[in-house]
């Protein structure tokens, strides 16, 4: 798997991700967000007009500075081709843009509104800050080392309350209660 940054805001390329494959897909379209992506080598990967296309394309993120605090920085959507997912694509993505970017700014978040995307988070160095965004997303900052099983098992705990559709209600039976959840290393710098 290659990992790449392509570019920030402003000028940064746009993705064409089919939103049959990709969710968030039309996000990723806009120039005013910086992109990471994760390319399978097998895959060759695809050039038109000028915009890169999802052939070889099986992740990728999107990011742009904090609107509040110059020095951070927040990933906004991240997502992982439908037929890769459950492969740890989506943990190894977040490391590589989250390391990256932390070469950059002094802090990395993310905000996430499922249990899926909190755990993938977790295991790409994120940890809970224990504060909600007003969009009902749990918010993390990008900490490796730094988590601990009962912030971990507390984020867990807000979604419990929440109406989950039952993929995502299964995730939170699942690892409620389980130990903290390894942090993957960063791709290319094991």
């Amino acid at each position: 798997m290659n990992f790449e940054l392509l570019g920030h805001p402003p000028d940064a390329p746009t993705l064409r991700l089919d939103h049959e494959r990709f969710a968030y897909a039309g996000k990723f379209v806009m120039s005013n967000t910086g992109k990471a992506v994760a390319r399978d080598p097998e895959e060759p990967p695809a050039s038109r007009d000028g915009q890169t296309t999802t052939a070889g394309l099986v992740g990728a993120t999107s990011f742009s500075q904090d609107y509040d605090d110059p020095d951070r920085t927040h990933i906004r959507y991240v997502t992982v081709r439908e037929d890769r997912r459950g492969e740890g694509i989506g943990p190894r993505l977040l490391r590589f843009t989250a390391d990256t970017l932390g070469r950059q700014f002094e802090s990395v978040a993310i905000a996430v509104n499922n249990p899926i995307a909190y755990q993938a988070a977790y295991c790409a160095g994120f940890v809970w800050t224990g504060r909600e965004t007003g969009m009902a997303e749990l918010l993390l900052s990008y900490d490796p080392g730094a988590g601990t099983v009962d912030r971990y098992r507390a984020g867990f705990a807000v979604f419990a309350k929440r109406d989950l559709p039952d993929p995502h209600q299964a995730v939170v039976a699942r690892h409620a209660d389980e130990a903290l959840p390894p942090v993957v290393d960063v791709p290319g710098r094991t």
